[in-house]
């Protein structure tokens, strides 16, 4: 799942980035409006976390053509206007949900939580591959009539194989999806890892792979295997 924070204060966004990727999520920042318009063209994002008051666009705008160009984004407006008058406009332009400032992140976890499980019947809403089965919702993985533990990075980078299971995926993508593109660099040998540690999970082979196959200098594919 990944998020984009629109938030022109630099110590707020960097706080809600990083109390997002710590519950398992995948966030990028926007500074300004143009910024986020920008990011959204190049990436796909499941949500925008958006605050109202931005420099260079009122966010009331920024919301309606953000929910043009992408009917299918959740948008929780995030802001200090408290007003019901702004609260209607908000949810009128476009936006699924409204939180005023201050906020407690708890609240905020569970109102993504919720929005999340709202958009479920527009997706799949159980994964299933082979004998691997994943529910988004409860964040649940069993192979076979075994439930994995799995941690939030295992997880995230799963779902991702699962919904694209059978295509090659390149270790940038993965990485942009489960850490945020602000962190490729940083995280490129955290992803080996990562991955080790889920063929351990699965009872995998990485010479005889069943499940998740590596193609050298190209990337990670999870084979479909048979449901």
């Amino acid at each position: 799942m990944r998020v984009l924070v629109i938030e022109d204060e630099f110590d707020l966004a960097k706080a809600l980035a990083k109390g997002l990727k710590n519950n398992g999520y995948a966030a990028d920042i926007a500074l300004l409006g143009e910024q986020a318009l920008q990011k959204m063209e190049f990436n796909e994002y499941d949500l925008a976390v958006l605050d109202l008051n931005l420099p260079d666009i009122d966010g009331l705008e920024l919301c309606k053509t953000l929910r043009a160009r992408r009917p299918k984004l959740l948008i929780l407006i995030l802001t200090c206007r408290k007003r019901l008058k702004d609260k209607v406009m908000g949810l009128d332009m476009g936006a699924d949900d409204y939180l005023a400032k201050p906020f407690h992140f708890q609240e905020l976890l569970a109102r993504i939580r919720a929005l999340l499980r709202r958009d479920l019947p527009t997706k799949e809403p159980i994964l299933q591959v082979g004998d691997l089965k994943l529910d988004p919702s409860s964040r649940t993985v069993f192979k076979g009539n075994r439930r994995l533990e799995l941690r939030n990075k295992e997880f995230c980078i799963l779902e991702y194989l699962m919904r694209r299971a059978g295509e090659v995926i390149s270790q940038e993508e993965l990485l942009e999806h489960a850490w945020g593109e602000e962190e490729l660099d940083l995280f490129s040998a955290s992803l080996r890892v990562h991955i080790h540690s889920l063929r351990r999970e699965l009872g995998d082979d990485a010479q005889n792979p069943k499940y998740i196959e590596t193609l050298p200098g190209v990337g990670y594919r999870l084979k479909r295997g048979k449901n």
